[in-house]
């Protein structure tokens, strides 16, 4: 995908008149919207609706940027307004349930980012798909922090402005979320000893920059002589890496759906 810079470029000309360099961005942006549908969305029709109706609006108003925030804020700001649509319209449905059974031990612990040779990619793939289910039990409150932060890489200023929560609050679900990813992919209940710390919240904490040096020399003294702590950090570092990592793609037939729509929307004008 293309920089920051180079995608606010295209907004530009596109508001000059230039609509070749309005589709070059709609099909920038258009890997992230979709991938930030299907983690947030039940059902993958959800996704697709929330990703075409985006789509839309972006092209109807991108002539509203003014570039008093990010343009990565603005883009999910408007797919997050459209999921929160889709999820009022499906409120009265029956409770949603995810099959979801756990990783092994094992891999739990061992998710890795980098993909070698096909068998470890068809591995990656499935452990990938095991993770969005675990995203897919949180909380929608909680998971909508986690996509943004972990996934889609904004920043948590960038995700309070997103979301409409100051960064305090932003943090304190993200926290809470990451903890609880970590617990729906651990095959057993982790119950640490009465004299060590929230490790899951700690280690957040510290991936966010929010401990001073002294905490953090006492928590690294802690884990190096703690192996279940040790075991959570590296799970969670895990989880959080294959996160970062995973496939940002739409499918050839979506993205040939969403291109007609735009299509007859321009046509409409």
């Amino acid at each position: 995908m293309r920089s920051e810079k180079e995608l606010l470029e295209l907004l530009e000309q596109a508001k000059e008149g230039d609509m070749s360099a309005l589709n070059t961005l709609l099909s920038e942006v258009q890997p992230q919207l979709y991938r930030f549908s299907l983690n947030m969305c039940r059902h993958k029709e959800d996704a697709e609706d929330v990703l075409q109706d985006s789509m839309l609006n972006l092209a109807r108003s991108f002539r509203d940027f003014r570039g008093a925030s990010s343009l990565s804020t603005w883009l999910f700001t408007i797919a997050r307004s459209v999921c929160i649509k889709k999820r009022r319209k499906r409120k009265h449905e029956p409770e949603y349930k995810e099959s979801f059974e756990g990783l092994s031990e094992g891999d739990s612990n061992t998710l890795k980012s980098a993909i070698p040779n096909p068998h470890q990619a068809l591995e990656s793939t499935q452990l990938w798909q095991q993770i969005q289910s675990a995203i897919k039990l949180l909380e929608p409150d909680y998971r909508e922090i986690l996509v943004l932060r972990d996934i889609e890489g904004l920043s948590a200023k960038e995700v309070s402005e997103v979301v409409g929560i100051s960064i305090s609050a932003t943090k304190s679900r993200l926290h809470r979320a990451r903890a609880e990813l970590r617990k729906n992919l651990t095959p057993k209940p982790y119950r640490p000893d009465p004299s060590c710390p929230d490790i899951r919240r700690v280690f957040s904490e510290h991936l966010e920059g929010d401990l001073s040096p002294s905490v953090c020399s006492t928590m690294e003294a802690h884990v190096a002589e703690c192996p279940d702590c040790a075991s959570e950090c590296e799970g969670l570092k895990n989880a959080l890496n294959a996160c970062s990592s995973s496939e940002n793609r739409v499918p050839e037939d979506i993205k040939a759906r969403v291109q007609e729509a735009l299509r007859l929307a321009w046509k409409e004008k």
